[in-house]
């Protein structure tokens, strides 16, 4: 599995699919926010044509019960979880740390570094480690109105990862290098931002392409 697409923040809109997938990915990450406060109802619809392997998080404004559709469709859930697929060893996060607006599926910082530290017991890491969130560490890429709005445990975990893929914040699409980790928000899929991540070998070998479709 070396080139993998990563879409996030589809918010209910579920057009650019087909788009997406002409990408030719072997397998698809998403980073959170397939609906729009709900429903889940529409989830299956899209998980469905993705004719792939796909890993997915919720985000802070799907309702909680999408786990549950995930988690019945498809489509691995990786929520507190871990997975290890050969040479790459996921770790997912979804929701987000608490946000002004009591969306549907907030977490408290402590809670975050809780999961997060349940599913990393059972990480095998591997060539490639990587971290599937919703919500963005701390001071990379979650700079809003001039704040920072990521989370703390987030940050403090990732130094533990070669690849932190992320979203929430539809401002931050880009690549930031921290210590030796890469970081990618794909941008909101909603307006037809993807990123294709190709794996190479080799550790560290992670080249990210930020496209549109």
């Amino acid at each position: 599995m070396k080139d993998v697409l990563l879409i996030a923040d589809l918010h209910g809109q579920f057009g650019k699919i087909d788009s997406f997938l002409e990408l030719s990915p072997e397998a698809v990450f998403i980073a959170g926010d397939i609906t729009n406060m709900g429903p889940v109802d529409t989830v299956d619809d899209v998980l469905s044509r993705i004719d792939v392997p796909c890993f997915a998080v919720p985000g802070n404004c799907d309702p909680r019960e999408i786990i549950e559709t995930i988690e019945h469709s498809d489509t691995v859930c990786l929520h507190g979880n871990s997975i290890n697929l050969g040479k790459m060893t996921i770790v997912g996060i979804g929701g987000s740390n608490p946000t002004p607006f009591g969306t549907p599926f907030e977490l408290t910082d402590k809670q975050i570094g809780d999961l997060l530290s349940g599913a990393m017991k059972k990480m095998e890491k591997t060539v490639h480690n990587v971290l599937l969130t919703h919500a963005p560490p701390y001071d990379t890429l979650d700079v809003i109105n001039g704040d920072h709005v990521g989370s703390a445990s987030l940050r403090k975990h990732m130094k533990e990862f070669d690849l932190v893929c992320c979203a929430h914040i539809h401002e931050q699409r880009g690549v930031k290098e921290v210590d030796g980790v890469k970081i990618v928000n794909p941008g909101a899929a909603m307006d037809g931002y993807c990123a294709m991540l190709h794996f190479g070998n080799e550790a560290k070998d992670i080249k990210i392409e930020l496209l549109t479709v």
